[in-house]
């Protein structure tokens, strides 16, 4: 049955069924599954599987954002478990997100938000239009392992640089890495104004900061 049930939730998870993985979470929670067991077996096999699909060009950019909004639908209902539990998904490390200044778009930040969580990282997602000094005071408060940074239009990118020339200044840059993306920031960019990483896709930007916090 619980076999069953995991297979089900890594569907629903494959489908970007939202209602169906948050009714699944509900019933694991009733039949009194280990929540922890139903993220990593089940939800995020699915994850797992939708980004592998990605990265071999099997699925696209909406089937991605629909299974990032399932597993978001699903962590919603088992995370008060957890704590309830005092049990807590091991945290791979502490991410500040944020759109820089000037810039006002969502929906790539928030995918790679969405899909940072589902992978076990703690997000503090500090939305759009975001000045590098707020920025980087939430990476000071919260210990940041990872502050990534989102441009959409070619004349915010330069708020990357500011960010990181910033950091520098302030030597934050040993225990704080950056990532930065965004559709016209190129990894030639990323290397001239010395991030950590890039990556063009929220699966590649998964990738990198697991990388990152390994050192």
């Amino acid at each position: 049955m619980a076999e069953e049930m995991l297979k089900a939730m890594a569907q629903s998870i494959v489908e970007g069924n939202a209602d169906a993985a948050a009714n699944l979470a509900r019933q694991a929670v009733e039949a009194g599954m280990n929540p922890l067991e139903a993220i990593t077996k089940g939800y995020m096999a699915g994850v797992n599987e939708v980004g592998d699909s990605y990265a071999c060009g099997n699925v696209f950019l909406p089937e991605l954002v629909m299974a990032g909004e399932a597993m978001k639908a699903a962590v919603a209902v088992l995370e008060p478990e957890l704590k309830k539990q005092g049990a807590s998904r091991e945290t791979l490390g502490r991410v500040v997100l944020a759109t820089v200044e000037g810039d006002i778009h969502e929906i790539g930040k928030s995918l790679v938000g969405t899909m940072l969580t589902a992978a076990g990282f703690e997000v503090y997602d500090l939305g759009v239009n975001v000045p590098a000094d707020a920025i980087i005071a939430k990476a000071e408060e919260v210990g940041a392992n990872i502050v990534g940074l989102s441009a959409l239009l070619t004349t915010t990118m330069i708020r990357q640089r500011e960010v990181i020339e910033t950091m520098d200044r302030m030597g934050l840059r040993k225990r704080t890495r950056v990532i930065v993306g965004g559709a016209p920031v190129t990894k030639d960019w990323a290397q001239r104004i010395e991030a950590d990483g890039y990556s063009e896709d929220a699966v590649g930007a998964v990738n990198v900061a697991k990388q990152l916090v390994k050192g």
